[in-house]
């Protein structure tokens, strides 16, 4: 007799169901597992065969064949172990209870403990939508599968624990939501902190209001970094669809913390330099999320832009525009989604002093030009804002004046972003830098003096269509911080000011 047990298996964010199918004959002693097992898959027999005799049980005598179904598929990880652990029971006759309701998610030890696993929130949704009443996980995952409403989640911290569950009756109750990973008001840094550059922190609250991407450059010192990390106080409250999709992603990858699972403030990464293009955009024989992917819903900072490899700048061409990296290996394609706000920030030479007012840059103009190069004119293109960072004078760092706080520039940002939800709720977008090109005319009217300077502006600096597209977006963002309906002179203005930088460096 064949015995299945429900289990769940993960290709990239889509989970689907695996059963782990055991038939025990007799015959000369042998456990074997077939259906493309993986080498920590293979290792089961080992963790399963002492699980068993660690929780006082008999290990059957026979010849044991373990089938993960789809047979097609191959498996990966140690999620396994568990639903193997009472396939292998209940064929010896050791168990009698009915698992066909449930499905069974977890790594054993050897003395029989359950440690936790990868991709158990997408896991968990997707048995739910497969029917299934219960899903019991690792004791460290219960908080996270309990986030999915409507089936009952249970951890389980040793397989005897289980085990008494199923055969006395002894208690064990479903696991509950804990709170969230972070106090969406609790931010650490904050713009207050920051003395001066008031053009930068404009600008910055214009892309976290419309979600554009960023480009600050400057000369080293001037506070590009300590701008970007405060960028997180003022990006808008994240809704639960943003949430859940951001916290699937950390799951999968292993990198939600042990309490409190629910990802509620934005994510921030900030992958160094040396980062490999597979490191930004994701990789591996069974490729992982990448560094674009981990910052979905959230903000990618890119600190000292130049200095990464062409390959991993270039990688991010398409993932900008598109929302989603595909990842394409020998055993198939995986997508992932990224739709993150980019922000770079860069000395504008080797140096970092050129166009200094009074720092004299030492480099010769064909190093300057050589290093801006290294940005790509595509890549540039993508950039919504082109912001230039400033020195800061004497007087701005020794003034007693207390600088606006991010709460303040939250509120307005969060105003801001309810009107464009309000606004794109029938076509399913979130934020202006999202709204697609054939909704530009339906979505952002403007009135005849800013029709006339946007096309004086389009022909004077030779645009593209893409930087038509972006100043237009970043206009109607512009717009809804002042609560505007039309798009008016003054909103192309500041627009078109964000612009203009790439002229004053890239056109020499």
């Amino acid at each position: 007799m064949v015995i299945c047990v429900n289990s769940m298996g993960l290709t990239g964010l889509q989970a689907y169901p695996v059963q782990a199918e055991v038939d025990l004959s007799k015959s000369m002693p042998a456990f074997e597992i077939v259906g493309l097992p993986g080498a920590a898959v293979k290792e089961s027999r080992d963790r399963v065969r002492s699980a068993i005799r660690n929780c006082g049980l008999t290990f059957p005598i026979g010849k044991i064949i373990v089938n993960l179904s789809p047979a097609d598929v191959k498996k990966d990880g140690a999620l396994y172990d568990l639903p193997i652990f009472l396939g292998v029971v209940k064929a010896a006759g050791l168990l009698e209870a009915d698992l066909s309701d449930s499905a069974f998610l977890g790594e054993l030890s050897l003395s029989g403990q359950v440690r936790r696993v990868n991709g158990v929130l997408p896991m968990v949704m997707q048995a739910k939508q497969l029917g299934l009443r219960r899903v019991f996980v690792p004791q460290a995952n219960a908080a996270e599968g309990a986030l999915v409403q409507g089936i009952e989640v249970y951890g389980v911290s040793h397989a005897q624990q289980l085990m008494d569950w199923l055969l006395k009756g002894l208690p064990l109750s479903p696991a509950q939501p804990e709170g969230p990973c972070q106090d969406p008001a609790d931010f650490p840094l904050d713009f207050a902190d920051v003395k001066g550059q008031a053009g930068a922190k404009r600008a910055l609250e214009v892309a976290a209001a419309g979600g554009h991407n960023v480009l600050m450059i400057g000369p080293p010192g001037a506070g590009k970094s300590m701008l970007a990390k405060r960028i997180p106080s003022i990006l808008p409250e994240m809704t639960l669809d943003e949430s859940l999709e951001a916290t699937k992603i950390h799951s999968v990858a292993g990198l939600l913390p042990e309490r409190g699972v629910l990802i509620t403030n934005r994510p921030f990464r900030s992958p160094h330099h040396t980062i490999s293009s597979a490191g930004l955009a994701g990789g591996g024989s069974i490729p992982r999320p990448g560094e674009i992917s981990l910052a979905h819903n959230g903000v990618l900072f890119l600190d000292e832009l130049p200095e990464f490899s062409r390959d991993a700048m270039e990688s991010l061409r398409q993932p900008i525009e598109d929302g989603q990296v595909t990842i394409a290996r020998v055993s198939g394609t995986l997508s992932y989604p990224c739709s993150m706000m980019v922000v770079a920030a860069m000395n504008p030479c080797p140096c970092g002093y050129f166009g200094h007012p009074t720092h004299p840059c030492s480099c010769t103009d064909a190093a300057v030009s050589r290093y801006l190069a290294r940005v790509s004119g595509p890549l540039l293109d993508r950039l919504d804002l082109h912001v230039e960072v400033a020195p800061v004078a004497y007087e701005n760092l020794v003034s007693t004046h207390q600088e606006e706080s991010s709460a303040a520039i939250r509120q307005r940002v969060n105003q801001a972003r309810k009107r464009q939800q309000e606004r794109y709720r029938a076509i399913g977008i979130s934020c202006n830098a999202k709204l697609p090109a054939w909704a530009l005319q339906q979505f952002c009217p403007m009135d005849d003096g800013a029709k006339a300077l946007l096309e004086k502006v389009f022909e004077s600096m030779g645009l593209s269509a893409r930087a038509y597209e972006r100043i237009v977006k970043v206009s109607r963002t512009i717009a809804d911080l002042e609560g505007a309906e039309t798009i008016q002179r003054r909103h192309i203005a500041e627009a078109v000011q964000y612009r203009s930088l790439d002229r004053k460096y890239w056109s020499r």
